[in-house]
């Protein structure tokens, strides 16, 4: 347990330390933020604020997994690793894109088509390596079942379920991008989720079905609990830290760089700790957003009316009168009843099982 407490503080303090240092470095070399012209009038004031912020807290994640490693003397898992992967190549691809919105002023960042390709790359790459790499006991570090609290119903076979984790990492990744309109909304609302996979997987580790004085009824099998929990306590400590400087009135923002990189990283630990659709309820907040694009967009091409002022959701109550700091604060709340539900969820499935 001493690994999760290390992982979240050196992530920590990694960030604290990592991101005035980038802001400086950005500052120099002018790497500011695009705005749209079509976005909300008080958002112009954020020209020029350094972006591509996501570099500190990915950095500040991947040294504290492998510090904590090496201070403790143990060895990374392939979960573990895999998270990570995903986590640091989506990110990669949120750096090429905050790269030429910057570089070309063009706002629309990478072209539609090689953006999607650098997606669907990692993410391939990520579902194909998680169903290699069994363990002793023959887990993988997913599975090709559906999963809620645990597994269940009958495998989908190894296509369907690249295709789903795809869809999973995909939905994830840009459905935390559309959150990340306003300052510190989809960082803190990050921290809150990644805090109920530390719960999550800790649970997993202590009822696990390797261990003899749990296996039975309601125990879990997961291939690497304790780590995916070392995973999200560094992410939470990393974002923990970046938030000090990307809060109202922000510093920094993480661009495409960090929501990209935070999204993947939601559904890699999603499908490798067996939770794949409860994260539609521990990410609630990123899920009720994404889905008022849908409706915006649904809505206007079948009727030519518009449901919200502006959407994502959050600039609808900018465009209402709510003040900035006021709808993040709301909304993390929401963000907040979410994972309490989600944990609270995950936790009955176990009680129920015994």
């Amino acid at each position: 347990m001493s690994q999760i407490l290390f992982s979240g503080v050196i992530g920590l303090f990694l960030s604290l330390i990592g991101t005035p240092l980038l802001i400086k470095l950005l500052a120099s070399r002018g790497y500011g933020q695009f705005i749209r012209d079509d976005g909300p009038q008080n958002h112009h004031s954020k020209r020029g604020t350094p972006t591509m912020g996501g570099i500190a807290f990915i950095l500040a994640t991947v040294a504290a997994y492998a510090l904590t490693k090496v201070l403790t003397g143990s060895q990374p898992s392939f979960s573990g690793v895999l998270v990570l992967f995903l986590f640091a190549g989506m990110g990669l691809v949120g750096f090429l894109d905050d790269y030429i919105k910057i570089v070309k002023q063009r706002s629309l960042g990478l072209r539609a088509k090689a953006k999607m390709a650098g997606q669907l790359i990692v993410g391939t790459s990520f579902a194909v390596l998680s169903l290699n790499f069994p363990n002793l006991r023959l887990l993988t570090p997913a599975s090709t079942k559906l999963s809620f609290t645990q597994d269940f119903g009958w495998s989908l076979g190894p296509v369907i379920f690249v295709i789903w984790a795809l869809f999973m990492i995909l939905a994830m990744s840009n459905g935390v991008n559309l959150t990340d309109g306003l300052d510190g909304l989809a960082t803190g609302a990050s921290v809150m989720v990644f805090g109920a996979y530390v719960f999550i997987c800790v649970w997993e580790y202590q009822e696990s079905c390797a261990n003899p004085f749990t296996a039975g009824p309601g125990c879990y099998e997961v291939r690497d609990p304790l780590d995916l929990a070392v995973v999200a306590a560094a992410l939470m400590g990393a974002c923990f830290g970046f938030l000090w400087w990307n809060t109202s009135p922000a510093k920094i923002f993480m661009g495409d760089t960090g929501s990209l990189a935070l999204g993947g990283a939601l559904a890699g630990l999603a499908i490798c700790s067996r939770t794949e659709l409860l994260l539609a309820i521990l990410g609630g907040l990123f899920v009720l957003i994404t889905m008022s694009v849908v409706i915006q967009v649904g809505s206007f091409r079948l009727t030519g009316k518009r449901v919200f002022k502006m959407a994502p959701l959050q600039h609808h109550f900018e465009l209402k009168g709510w003040s900035e700091v006021l709808v993040v604060v709301r909304f993390w709340i929401i963000q907040g009843m979410c994972a309490i539900l989600g944990v609270g969820i995950f936790y009955a499935g176990w009680a129920a099982s015994k």
